[in-house]
């Protein structure tokens, strides 16, 4: 069984009158410990000659875990729990996002410049020359953020409203990383064309359009015929922003382990959207050798049950996952939880570099095999190299609706990454370090740049 560290997900507030003795907050941080929670935040909210209330933050490392603590503490002679609180279900309560105009309506001039009968001049001038709307509406800064729920996180198909609050969250990275206003477009249709028709329809409000959360292949599918009938960049975060996040990464993991990306054997576990994209992109970075595995085992030549993409990458060799890590320099996993033994990471080439980044628990749990690779990274933010999306989508954007391209390039994915990576100075670059903080915001903006100087040397910039 594999075990889960506690962490915010899973964050707990309680509510306690403890008993104003000496020993009595004490017995309930040791109760805590005990249950193995993780302390966090205490604060006092009352207090009495008899009595103190406070509120504890307690992360836990699954729902299970969370309630073992609290009835840890329930089981205290003398403490009461007024209440608990789950931090990350208030977080959301409400939703995450919210509109806001960016001038005051407080007088009746105002009001007859920002609609009637001012606007009217605006409409005019918008039907006289359709790339107004660019200068004159949101479109310039405006993204949409497309799902059908159809593949939401690593949870499945849950359908469009289970996917809003993770196209809320999106919306809110774009806005704090990019300053790009992005909206949830959760669909109620898991069908290729209609998912294409609506967004066709909807396009003229939108500057480019993030495909989010949508099922392979179908997704392959939809963004080719997006692409094709739109001039508006379309992104697929999960594929394309996973490729470039994890291309920056190993750009920089191969400097510490000095081997060429020409020379190495990769292998990449999962051979859904993120999977195919990974290999596409290393594939174009110079990558000549990737062994692409499903829960099948190897993509073989020899399977009758290949897709196109996969058929893409399949091999004259057949085995399992084991057979297929053997002897590899590195390890690509966008697949599922707990796949990979110790003993299939010993099997690699000298200095082995691990990418176990399914989420949200990986591959393999990066403590049972800390003296066994070089370099060692997940999806998640409690472990070092936490190789996430958000240094990539936000400036991919960015840069492209300010140089208004009317698409997205392979060569822009790859300058994106080369960007990303080069914000770890050489003095800085270690085995635990390999890619820039999310927090760093320099990340965006090198991004943003990178994109923009592409599209130019490609001629698809609008300006």
């Amino acid at each position: 069984m594999v075990s889960l560290t506690p962490n915010s997900s899973f964050s707990l507030t309680l509510r306690l009158e403890i008993p104003n003795r000496v020993g009595m907050l004490a017995s309930v941080t040791g109760a805590i410990a005990s249950s193995g929670g993780n302390l966090g935040q205490i604060d006092l909210i009352e207090q009495t000659r008899d009595f103190s209330i406070r509120d504890i933050t307690v992360d836990a490392a699954s729902t299970e875990h969370a309630e073992t603590i609290v009835e840890a503490v329930k089981a205290l002679p003398e403490i009461k729990v007024m209440e608990v609180y789950d931090r990350t279900f208030n977080l959301h309560r409400g939703g995450k996002i919210s509109i806001n105009s960016r001038i005051a309506i407080k007088s009746v001039s105002d009001l007859a410049m920002a609609y009637t009968p001012g606007v009217g001049r605006i409409c005019t001038a918008i039907a006289q020359d359709p790339e107004q709307t660019y200068n004159l509406t949101i479109k310039q800064n405006t993204v949409a953020i497309v799902t059908d729920g159809s593949a939401v996180l690593g949870l499945g198909n849950l359908g469009p409203e289970a996917a809003l609050p993770v196209m809320e969250g999106k919306a809110m990275l774009f806005k704090e990383f990019a300053g790009i206003d992005a909206f949830p477009i959760c669909l109620a249709t898991q069908d290729t064309q209609e998912i294409v028709e609506t967004v066709k329809r909807i396009a003229p409000v939108f500057g480019g359009v993030n495909l989010e959360d949508i099922a392979a292949p179908r997704c392959f599918e939809i963004e080719k015929l997006l692409r094709e009938q739109l001039d508006i960049p379309i992104f697929h975060d999960d594929q394309h922003g996973t490729a470039i996040v994890t291309l920056a990464a190993l750009v920089n993991a191969l400097k510490l382990v000095n081997k060429s990306i020409a020379e190495i054997k990769i292998v990449i576990n999962g051979a859904g959207a993120a999977g195919v994209a990974i290999a596409r992109l290393l594939k174009k970075a110079g990558a000549e050798t990737i062994w692409m595995c499903d829960s099948k085992g190897i993509l073989s030549t020899q399977r009758p049950d290949m897709t196109p993409e996969k058929l893409e990458f399949a091999i004259d060799k057949m085995g399992g996952l084991a057979a297929a890590m053997s002897g590899s320099d590195v390890f690509i996993g966008v697949s599922a939880p707990g796949v990979v033994t110790p003993e299939m990471v010993r099997s690699m080439a000298k200095d082995p570099i691990v990418f176990a980044m399914a989420n949200p628990i990986p591959e393999i749990q990066p403590e049972l095999v800390t003296n066994d690779v070089a370099v060692m990274a997940t999806g998640r933010s409690d472990y070092p190299n936490q190789i996430n999306n958000v240094l990539a989508f936000p400036g991919v954007f960015r840069g492209a609706l300010d140089c208004r391209a009317k698409t997205i390039t392979t060569t822009m994915y790859l300058e994106a990454a080369y960007a990303i990576a080069s914000l770890v100075k050489p003095s800085d670059l270690n085995r635990q370090h390999i890619v820039p903080s999310v927090f760093d915001e320099r990340v965006s903006v090198a991004v943003a740049g990178a994109v923009q100087r592409a599209a130019r040397q490609e001629g698809i910039a609008g300006n």
